[in-house]
């Protein structure tokens, strides 16, 4: 190769102590135009990726970078908080000016930039060109938005040294069907395969052994099952056996938020829990009967009480035509005494699920009649994070499946019981009204 992206003596002291292993060596080395580190959980792949940025952007002067994800809250809470906690030395001159939420760029005094965004906000950069694109959970991705992001890699006569122009990016594996696994299969795209004992955070390549760390880290990866544990655990691009909503598509169901209009109709609904989440989501209905999921809590370990004053809080200004809930009559009562009465939702099960299948049925006009907004989820559970559980009801459906008979089968009356919650709680939403007579005169 022309140029390695070795350490001087002078950088080595600008950076955090770092040492690459595994994939991530061929990984930081590689030139091709669009590159993909992949693999599961932990193995150390956004910080693969920062390092590589940060040493460009030292190494050559006047280089330009994006760094974008699918929102720019997400950018936020997730690769910023390694970028500057991790990689960049400590008070490092990077991180003066605006607080990270705010942050639009690190300007390097060799004149190097690295920008940051989400595609929510892509008209602050999709303007601009740049040497560099690093894209963390790229799978999050449509293609259609990774070809736009490739179109401003190219920068023709500019003074930045960097001898190639690139696509970096990032992942767990998703369904094998998936465009980012099919563009690595086509040699569009150049796939670099990493694995825990890649991250020294993990294991200890001196003793050849896990670290404490990488030992609690395994132990949680083992608790994992189904199709979270094929892509999470062992790095499997794998599809759930028996999943049930064949037709949910992240390119198709989940949207860019946008103001909903003050007389679109709008219902709330809950599913109570404290070990496991507790749900609620706000829902609007349009004048053409669309639902959007707009809104939502999704949280461990918090009281009825407290999920209440933050339901209040966020439901500030609108007007409700019912809130469906669970039957726990306690929890509906904690929920009556700060003002929130609900109805008890219908919880059929195999009736609910036809319903919300036939609402994600992309129609004859195009459209589906079920989205969920990007953003929707208002604060993360940690916890849930780390024990690499779903967050938010989005998360759910990947691994939402039937149980298996004797036979292997599918049994198409009975769910799996586990990591399901946003699922009966969007089940409660959109089939309760359906349900009943005189419910569903309150939708119209």
């Amino acid at each position: 190769m022309s140029q390695r992206l070795t350490l001087t003596p002078e950088l080595q002291l600008k950076h955090k102590p770092y040492q690459p292993f595994g994939a991530a060596i061929g990984y930081l080395y590689d030139q091709y135009g669009e590159v993909l580190l992949e693999g599961p959980a932990g193995t150390g792949k956004s910080r693969v990726n920062l390092e590589k940025v940060h040493l460009i952007c030292e190494k050559y002067p006047n280089t330009r970078v994006l760094i974008v994800r699918k929102t720019r809250v997400s950018c936020t809470e997730s690769v910023l908080v390694t970028f500057e906690e991790k990689v960049l030395p400590e008070g490092s001159y990077l991180t003066d000016g605006a607080q990270r939420e705010n942050r639009r760029s690190y300007q390097y005094r060799n004149g190097s930039s690295i920008v940051v965004g989400g595609m929510d906000k892509a008209s602050r950069f999709m303007s601009t060109e740049f040497d560099l694109i690093y894209i963390p959970e790229a799978t999050e991705f449509t293609e259609a938005e990774w070809e736009s992001l490739a179109s401003r890699i190219n920068r023709p006569g500019q003074v930045s040294a960097i001898p190639y122009n690139q696509i970096l990016a990032d992942c767990n594996p998703d369904a094998p069907t998936h465009w980012l696994n099919q563009r690595c299969i086509s040699g569009k795209t150049h796939r670099h395969v990493s694995r825990h004992e890649d991250n020294p955070g993990l294991f200890n390549h001196a003793t050849g052994e896990w670290t404490q760390a990488g030992r609690a880290y395994m132990e949680t990866l083992e608790r994992l099952s189904g199709v979270r544990y094929a892509r999470l655990r062992q790095g499997i691009w794998a599809a759930a056996d028996g999943l049930i909503y064949e037709t949910f598509d992240t390119a198709v169901h989940v949207i860019d938020a946008f103001p909903i209009p003050p007389q679109w109709r709008r219902i709330r609904s809950i599913d109570f829990g404290y070990t496991n989440p507790f749900v609620c989501q706000w829902w609007a209905i349009s004048p053409d009967d669309i639902w959007y999921l707009y809104r939502e809590i999704y949280h461990t370990q918090r009281l009825v009480e407290d999920h209440a004053k933050d339901i209040l809080r966020l439901s500030q200004g609108e007007r409700f035509e019912a809130t469906y809930a669970d039957h726990d009559a306690e929890d509906r009562a904690t929920l009556e005494r700060y003002g929130i009465r609900t109805i008890a939702a219908n919880k059929a099960v195999s009736s609910g699920i036809q319903q919300v299948q036939s609402m994600l049925n992309v129609q004859a006009n195009g459209k589906a009649r079920l989205y969920v907004m990007r953003g929707a989820l208002q604060t993360r559970d940690r916890a849930l994070t780390e024990a690499k559980k779903p967050a938010c009801t989005e998360e759910e459906f990947p691994g939402y499946t039937w149980e298996q008979q004797k036979d292997g089968r599918p049994n198409k009356e009975v769910p799996v019981k586990l990591d399901d919650h946003g699922m009966d709680t969007m089940r409660y939403a959109v089939y309760t009204p359906v349900a009943s007579p005189r419910r569903r005169g309150l939708l119209g």
